[in-house]
C-alpha cells in the first residue's frame, strides 16, 4: 500500500551514488504494487525529467531525516 499520494510534496533522501536536485518533488505518479517497496514517479521543478523511485528513498516534504534520527533517538 502506498503512503504518499499523487500531488504530495515530498523530500528524496541524499544517497552518494545519485545525483538529484535539492528542494522538494511531487509525486506524479503512483506505479502498481509488485513488492515490499512500492514505487513512485516523482518530478522536481529543478530537473527536466522524472524520476521513479522506492517509498523507502522518499520522505514527507519539510521533514529532514536528520532530525527523524535525533527524535528517534531521544524516545
Amino acid at each position: 500500500m502506498h503512503k504518499f499520494q499523487v500531488g504530495q510534496s515530498v523530500g528524496l533522501i541524499p544517497r552518494v551514488i545519485r545525483q538529484a536536485a535539492k528542494g522538494n518533488y511531487e509525486i506524479v505518479r503512483l506505479m502498481p504494487e509488485n513488492d515490499d517497496d512500492p514505487m513512485y514517479r516523482i518530478k522536481s521543478t529543478a530537473e527536466r525529467y522524472e524520476r521513479v523511485v522506492p517509498e523507502s528513498e522518499l520522505e514527507p516534504a519539510g521533514e529532514p531525516r536528520s532530525a527523524s534520527a535525533k527524535q528517534l533517538s531521544a524516545a
